[in-house]
């Protein structure tokens, strides 16, 4: 087996096995439901600014302590702690705004293979998908 055989069959187990490893309390809603939760313009496709608008509003939401940041507590399992590390250049253990929304920002491309700008339904079932819909929902 080659090198890069075998970094494609580890990286095929560790997208199969994503969804085992999330709470039953971070079930996914629907493809439609989150479209038709985040898709203002009706296209039927999610934009990187649609998902910043819902992301923003997510946000203000978790942030329950009113200091500007989320911590692990108030992002309530939408984040691991090596992808909330990853996410805090200032190391202080939380996410302010600007931080959150370049994890959006940063989950949307991921989820955007095609590289078109917007997400569709079948977009969003990926496991990058997913990751990002944690974030907005």
């Amino acid at each position: 087996m080659t090198k890069l055989s075998r970094l494609s069959a580890v990286l095929g187990a560790v997208a199969l096995a994503l969804p085992l490893t999330m709470p039953a309390s971070a079930k996914e809603p629907s493809a439609k439901k989150v479209l038709s939760m985040v898709d203002t313009d009706n296209d039927g496709t999610i934009d990187l600014k649609e998902a910043q608008a819902v992301a923003t509003a997510r946000f203000d939401k978790l942030e329950s302590d009113k200091d500007g940041t989320l911590d692990a507590k108030e992002l309530k399992g939408r984040v691991s702690k090596a992808a909330l590390k990853a996410a805090d250049p200032d190391s202080d253990g939380t996410l302010d705004k600007t931080e959150y929304l370049a994890l959006v920002e940063a989950r949307f491309k991921a989820a955007d293979p095609d590289n078109d700008g917007t997400l569709d339904a079948k977009e969003l079932k990926t496991p990058a998908g997913k990751a990002l819909v944690s974030l907005l929902k």
